[in-house]
């Protein structure tokens, strides 16, 4: 008897030393000793707690299978588990979501052993999270929602502008509006493909680049244009701002090299795109095996309506750009430097 008096005492001046909840049980997990926190915040008084087994109180609410099970495997050696989540209906409570937490504490000769039990209130913690989340899947929804509302009106856009097209008499007007009408199936293409990571503002460049290229390759490289994509592309996410900046010049660029590097070679044309990153700095670069041309960005020949669409996406995207033709073909690359690699090189 007085070694559970010792036992008693010795817990509950632990326990009056807290403001936390905590429980302090014996080996049978019967409640030696409750803090004024638990018993305030869970709806309980001393007397109905302390010397009653722990799935005995609130009508049962804290009989845990897994609390109750980890409690018993912490075994006769000083031990804790890590933390752990419980829902818990208490009467006169309500539901409350819980982190519990354990440590076995060893018993010298003559003294029982005891376990502290401690608890975490994070019911509004999961509800805020709860919400939060709710939030971003209707913004993930909305999100996909203006992107199909976005490319249905390209698609008409583009309709249109083929119509004009098969309308007009005059053949340079005719060209003018099959390239607006190539452009605007390009921005299409862009937006369809443009996948954000739910929760945030991130693309993966690999699957977004891979989708873009093939369907650019399906719908501009068949019948009478035998032209190869190939794409390297490094793992890593973009901001969805960028991703479309880099996806219209990858187009633009490969709109380009179809209408200028390949006039009449029969076969063995081809196109590789690649986008590698490093910690500071990403590179997008599009060349060909083609015949070269001298309208380029940055070239002294005259600028085309691409070149100009290229000139401003890069400037968009803080990139420089370089170019290098000749009968081996043409290249054109956009180099971005970080700038926390810029603020540190400063």
């Amino acid at each position: 008897m007085s070694g559970i008096t010792l036992d008693h005492t010795f817990a509950q001046a632990i326990v009056e030393a807290l403001r936390e909840p905590l429980l302090v049980l014996d080996d049978d997990l019967c409640v030696i000793a409750a803090s004024r926190s638990f018993l305030e915040s869970f709806g309980l008084d001393r007397q109905a707690t302390e010397g009653k087994l722990l799935g005995d109180l609130g009508d049962g609410a804290w009989d845990i299978a897994d609390l109750r099970e980890r409690l018993m495997s912490c075994g006769d050696a000083e031990r804790a588990f890590d933390p752990f989540e419980a829902d818990v209906t208490l009467p006169g409570v309500g539901r409350r979501s819980l982190s519990l937490t354990a440590r076995r504490l060893h018993a010298e000769p003559g003294r029982n052993a005891l376990i502290l039990l401690g608890f975490e209130d994070i019911t509004e913690r999961r509800r805020a999270e709860r919400e939060r989340d709710a939030l971003l899947r209707d913004k993930d929804l909305l999100l996909l929602e203006l992107q199909h509302r976005v490319s249905n009106g390209l698609q008409l856009i583009a309709s249109i502008l083929l119509m004009k097209a098969r309308a007009v008499s005059s053949e340079e007007t005719r060209q003018h509006l099959h390239d607006a009408h190539k452009r605007v199936l390009a921005v299409a293409a862009v937006q369809r493909h443009l996948r954000v990571t739910p929760g945030s503002d991130a693309v993966d460049m690999r699957v977004y680049l891979t989708r873009l290229c093939e369907s650019l390759s399906v719908s501009m490289t068949g019948g009478d244009r035998p032209i190869s994509i190939d794409l390297r592309v490094d793992d890593g996410d973009a901001l969805a701002s960028e991703a479309v900046n880099v996806g219209l010049v990858v187009t633009e660029l490969v709109i380009n090299a179809l209408k200028h590097a390949f006039p009449s070679r029969p076969h063995g044309n081809l196109i590789v795109v690649s986008y590698l990153t490093s910690a500071s700095e990403w590179r997008l670069k599009v060349c060909d095996n083609g015949v070269g041309k001298p309208d380029l960005p940055g070239g002294p020949a005259r600028r085309g309506l691409g070149t100009g669409i290229v000139a401003a996406l890069a400037s968009q995207l803080g990139a420089r750009v370089e170019q290098a033709s000749g009968p081996s073909g043409t290249a054109v690359s956009l180099t971005h430097v970080r700038r926390g690699e810029l603020q540190d090189v400063h």
